[in-house]
């Protein structure tokens, strides 16, 4: 227990760094798995092996992303639960949240598996990709239980205030990722199926260590399943099913663009690709923030430290501004070299290098809405942020990414993404400024 921060008192902006840091190495960690995936299917498989993983991986997303918003919610209620100091109310709906999404997980999976090609054939994707796409995303849509499974050991001991154990877990899954994916790919002939086996391999291990490594040394009070109480579950998805939404809109929101690029043809898709490999890693930095400012303010909010989550929120943009700048810098420098760690066709590597060197310096407004949106989320105003997300990507982002594509061309694309950023950051602040989020209390009173 003594790896668990309080965060209603001390230093904000130590807490921050030293809280945010293994958040963000875990999420590199977490995004070295479609990174391996991608090095080990371009460069061992081609071009149109790698657009066909990363138009099943947008589909992987959407199908992930609702349980994934659910186990979201575990980081305000439990984060909330911690910093009133309620170990009863802890137990309570760890319990109720190991139940629903399990269930969930289950329910998804199996749709995930039937509707597979389907899926891919209605994404407009070239023919040439269309049976690899749809087994990568059959055999991932079995794992899905896995992946969840230990992304929620790891948000549970987030809420809890533990950045550093779910480094543990990841990094099992990646360690065996990158040494299954050449035997699957390569020596066993699996092709793209391989990799597929390899991830759901690697993640089902590291779940079940992390159970185990959880239970042995106390690091949770978990219990033994049982069905949990109706206000428990009603909770749970009064705020899950509009930050599973939440999700599910900017997953739908990815695949909408993702048909965009499609209509310009395979080698668009494969640059887009690999293009969006390294903007995931860009991004990590301000998706650990958001991570880390939820769980602080929700502690802080649990006791009603107002002016606490007052300066959580200025530090995270402030430290968000400052690195995303950097690494922006740095990107647009070695967009071409970085593009080619993946694929060597060279309209494919122009249009990836393209489209990173435009959208770079937009990222720094995208990392605001992270930051912002995890405060109000902290306080479970979860429709609030649905209508935020609604609003950034399907009444700016995807629209301006189809008319400014149609309008430039291929390089439209980025363009659009990036003013999109810009807008739907200012739509963010202008609620946090004067919205009502403050308002919310999502348990009764004693």
């Amino acid at each position: 227990m003594k790896k668990q921060h309080d965060f209603t008192e001390g230093n904000i902006v130590k807490q921050m760094l030293v809280f945010s840091a293994p958040i963000m190495f875990t999420n590199l960690l977490q995004v070295s798995y479609q990174f391996t995936d991608s090095l080990w299917v371009g460069n061992l498989l081609g071009a149109n092996a790698l657009g066909a993983v990363a138009v099943s991986s947008t589909v992987i997303f959407t199908i992930l992303s609702f349980i994934i918003g659910i186990n979201n919610a575990t980081l305000t209620i439990l984060s909330q639960q911690k910093g009133k100091d309620n170990e009863t109310g802890l137990k309570r709906y760890l319990n109720a949240f190991v139940v629903v999404l399990t269930f969930m997980a289950i329910v998804l999976g199996s749709i995930g598996f039937a509707a597979a090609e389907f899926v891919v054939e209605l994404l407009g994707t070239p023919e040439s990709m269309i049976q690899e796409a749809s087994a990568y995303l059959r055999i991932n849509s079995l794992g899905i239980l896995f992946l969840l499974g230990y992304n929620f050991i790891g948000t549970v001991l987030r809420s809890l205030g533990d950045s550093k154990t779910p480094l543990r877990f990841v990094m099992i899954a990646v360690l065996l990722n990158i040494v299954l994916d050449p035997v699957f790919i390569s020596l066993f002939g699996l092709g793209v199926n391989g990799a597929a086996y390899a991830t759901i391999c690697s993640q089902g291990s590291a779940f079940i260590y992390g159970i185990y490594y959880v239970l042995r040394h106390q690091l949770v009070p978990f219990t033994f399943p049982s069905l949990p109480r109706r206000e428990e579950v009603k909770l749970i998805l009064h705020l899950g099913v509009p930050s599973g939404l939440q999700m599910s809109v900017i997953a739908a929101g990815v695949a909408a663009i993702m048909s965009v690029v499609t209509s310009h043809g395979e080698d668009v898709v494969a640059g887009f690709s690999a293009a969006q490999r390294l903007d995931s890693v860009l991004m990590l930095p301000a998706q650990a923030l958001g991570t880390a400012v939820n769980s602080m303010a929700g502690q802080n909010i649990g006791v009603a430290k107002w002016n606490r989550v007052r300066d959580i929120s200025k530090y995270g943009v402030l430290y968000n501004l400052g690195i995303m700048l950097v690494l922006a810098c740095l990107l647009v420098v070695f967009a071409d070299f970085a593009i080619r760690l993946f694929i060597q066709e060279e309209e494919a590597v122009q249009f990836g290098g393209d489209y990173l060197r435009i959208v770079a310096f937009f990222y720094p407004f995208l990392g605001i809405n992270f930051i912002l949106n995890g405060i109000v989320r902290a306080s479970g105003a979860m429709y609030q942020v649905l209508i935020l997300n609604v609003i950034s990507f399907w009444v700016l982002r995807y629209p301006l990414t189809y008319l400014c594509s149609a309008w430039l061309g291929e390089k439209g694309i980025a363009f659009g993404m990036g003013i999109s950023f810009v807008i739907s950051s200012i739509a963010a602040f202008l609620y946090y400024r004067f919205g009502k989020w403050r308002e919310k209390q999502l348990f009764k009173q004693s």
